[in-house]
């Protein structure tokens, strides 16, 4: 039998513990096995149509010609992405995408909390549950109505937006919105925050339930107000929910999203309103360059599984 060896910050088990180890993860799979055979539809989903596509990857180091087989496809090495980082256009779909990706997760990591923290302090149930209600139902809304809504309450003739400014004497003709560049990333990012504020609540005010109520019993005798009490008490106890979506929604970081720049954005707005996804579109569908295309979307890709590897360690 080897001797047990410690090491900092390393323990290197025993021959004995080695085998206590490996009988008790057997004997919790035979405790669960239903639910691991019932998970194997799921995994092999997974396995083809999240990993198996993959395959597709290989275009990118191809120059891709469609109808050509795939061993008479001629290979270029990494040519695609040498032209990708040179081309001006992919570095301005970058920062297109960072920045409203930014926007949308700050306002809405802010937003969510902030409403949470709000109805979790209401005492009138029926007027919650109804603030719930109204401020979730945008979820379930598509881009496309929740886009066509946005440009008849920002139009120059008749969205309320407008008249309400002229009206109170802050502006003395319409503005047009879509046509001026500097106004596209805020309308993206209230308009994502309006169709998913309501999701983020639910999910917090839920969180907010397991906390034990005698804290804020406790906190209360302690002398603590309604605002010390959610700082000290709520966002202490929802924490951890705020690390997990904080990880997924890094992770996500590069997916600005698709429908609502392409939906919203026009020629006058295009600098500011191209992403990546919009790019590969461009590239691949329009151009017919599927390799550049490719290309543009294994950067995205491995950029997301790096940021989503960062938050986890930094969490």
């Amino acid at each position: 039998m080897r001797r047990t060896e410690m090491r900092s910050p390393e323990i290197i088990l025993d021959d004995k513990q080695e085998e206590s180890w490996l009988k008790y993860n057997l004997r919790r799979m035979r405790s669960q096995q239903q639910l691991l055979w019932m998970s194997i539809p799921f995994v092999i989903f997974i396995c083809i149509f999240a990993y198996g596509p993959l395959w597709g990857w290989l275009m990118a180091f191809q120059n891709y010609k469609p109808g050509v087989s795939f061993f008479e496809q001629e290979w270029v090495g990494l040519d695609q992405f040498k032209m990708l980082f040179t081309d001006p256009d992919f570095l301005r779909v970058i920062r297109n995408t960072l920045a409203m990706s930014l926007i949308c997760l700050i306002l809405g990591f802010v937003g969510s909390i902030g409403l949470a923290l709000l109805l979790n302090e209401l005492k009138n149930v029926l007027f919650k549950r109804i603030v719930q209600t109204v401020s979730y139902l945008p979820h379930f809304l598509s881009w496309i109505i929740v886009t066509g809504i946005v440009a008849d309450v920002l139009s120059t003739e008749t969205g309320i937006v407008n008249v309400l400014l002229t009206k109170l004497h802050l502006i003395s003709e319409p503005i047009n919105f879509f046509a001026d560049p500097k106004y596209f990333w805020g309308i993206v990012g209230f308009s994502s925050l309006w169709k998913e504020i309501g999701w983020g609540t639910i999910i917090y005010l839920a969180a907010m339930t397991s906390i034990n109520p005698s804290l804020y019993e406790a906190a209360s005798i302690d002398g603590a107000g309604r605002f010390r009490r959610m700082f000290s008490v709520t966002l202490p106890g929802i924490k951890s929910t705020i690390t997990i979506l904080l990880i997924i929604n890094i992770g996500n970081i590069l997916n600005a999203g698709f429908e609502v720049q392409y939906l919203l954005g026009n020629g006058l707005v295009q600098d500011v309103s191209e992403t990546i996804d919009i790019f590969v579109l461009k590239y691949g569908i329009n151009l017919g360059n599927y390799s550049f295309a490719t290309a543009a979307g294994i950067f995205k890709s491995v950029i997301s599984l790096v940021l989503i590897f960062m938050a986890n360690g930094f969490a």
